[in-house]
């Protein structure tokens, strides 16, 4: 069930980033993305908080991408890694590049 409700969530062209609310670094990873002009629908933050299975989740993140932690910020069907991986990506300019390139913003 986690599996199945995680890469629902996941689609190429879309931005989907899994939080927890109380999190810090989750805070920040929206605060990033929320500065971005995306289109409508391109972007989507889930709190795992109120999903039945939130450990089963978690450990699905572990296969999937080598962490379990959040938040887990999906670009497309690609996971980038978290806040720190976010920031990096903007820092270098390569944030708004990757997401031009699957259509997720206004022009």
């Amino acid at each position: 069930m986690a599996q199945a409700f995680v890469d629902s969530k996941i689609q190429p062209g879309k931005v989907v980033v899994f939080i927890k609310p109380t999190c810090p670094f989750c805070k920040r990873a929206q605060e990033i993305l929320s500065q971005l002009p995306f289109k409508q629908g391109f972007l989507e933050f889930v709190d795992i908080t109120t999903a039945n299975d939130m450990d089963g989740i978690q450990d699905y993140f572990q296969r999937l991408t080598g962490a379990r932690t959040v938040p887990r910020v999906f670009i497309g069907k690609d996971c980038i890694g978290g806040c720190s991986d976010l920031e990096a990506l903007q820092e270098k300019g390569e944030l708004v590049t990757r997401l031009k390139q699957i259509g997720a913003l206004r022009q």
